[in-house]
């Protein structure tokens, strides 16, 4: 009986991890936010399962929360909730900065949630897998 060969999980491209066994989460996530082109928003879920770690939108919020202290500078104003929800605004200082930095790059916000969402959502599991 012939074995069936596992079939090989994507790779990012365009990500470049250290390739340290113990590489940090957060460095991957910061990564991959900033890839988020200008003008588009992505989610902490779809940043998470592009990472491997469906389950772990959480862990990405918290690497959103301490973006600012990051170089090279990490865009987390273009992350939002699965529903478009500027859920880290409280994190920006002052908190409408998050509003103002998507609204120069063309994102429109109305009642703290981005309009057309689905027209201006990336995902980097599409988008960064090499199979595109």
């Amino acid at each position: 009986m012939a074995t069936k060969k596992p079939i090989p999980k994507p790779r990012l491209k365009d990500l470049k991890p250290s390739g340290k066994r113990d590489q940090n989460f957060f460095e991957q996530v910061y990564e991959v936010t900033r890839q988020i082109p200008r003008g588009r928003v992505t989610s902490y879920g779809a940043i998470a399962a592009c990472l491997g770690a469906k389950s772990s939108a959480r862990m990405v919020g918290w690497a959103m929360n301490g973006a600012d202290k990051i170089n090279p500078t990490v865009p987390a104003h273009r992350v939002v909730n699965r529903v478009g929800l500027l859920s880290g605004k409280i994190h920006f200082k002052p908190p409408g900065r998050m509003e103002q930095l998507l609204k120069k790059e063309g994102v429109t916000v109305k009642d703290d949630t981005v309009v057309n969402f689905k027209e201006k959502f990336w995902d980097p599991l599409l988008e960064l897998t090499m199979d595109n």
